[in-house]
């Protein structure tokens, strides 16, 4: 019970920090593959500072934001489904947004893995990465439908 009624009185607070975290993570999934497709078509020339300075934005950005952005997001998420009377799963909203919350785990993930790919000089052209950019666009779209609406 005790547990509960923190949950409960502390929704406010979490609820704003999750709000902030899901701010800062879109904000680099939106960026990081801009970043990529600047790395695909110009980081490849024989200069090298460019590519230089865009491996360093690439890994600052995912480790220092996007990183602990995604945590906090599904720990006060978490926190946020756990309080009482928030979520009713008997409805199709709460599981839209699940979801669309995995795959944009699951793009994040990927994300990371492209990174390295382009590190290693196996990166997608910069013409893939402008296709892949729309992903948490949609996402997004899908996950603020469903709570605003909860259909």
């Amino acid at each position: 019970m005790l547990m509960l009624d923190l949950f409960a009185s502390s929704y406010p607070l979490v609820k704003a920090l999750h709000v902030m975290a899901v701010l800062s993570w879109m904000a680099g999934l939106f960026y990081l593959p801009r970043l990529f497709v600047y790395h695909a078509e110009r980081g490849q020339q024989t200069d090298a500072e460019p590519a230089r300075s865009l491996i360093i934005m690439e890994e600052k950005l995912l480790r220092l934001i996007m990183n602990p952005a995604m945590i906090v997001t599904w720990i006060a998420g978490l926190i946020l489904v756990m309080t009482p009377g928030i979520v009713d799963w008997t409805m199709l909203w709460p599981w839209t947004k699940a979801g669309a919350v995995i795959a944009m785990t699951w793009f994040h993930m990927w994300l990371a893995g492209q990174r390295r790919a382009l590190l290693a000089g196996r990166g997608l052209t910069g013409r893939r990465y402008r296709m892949m950019n729309e992903l948490p666009t949609l996402l997004m779209v899908v996950i603020v439908l469903s709570v605003i609406l909860k259909f």
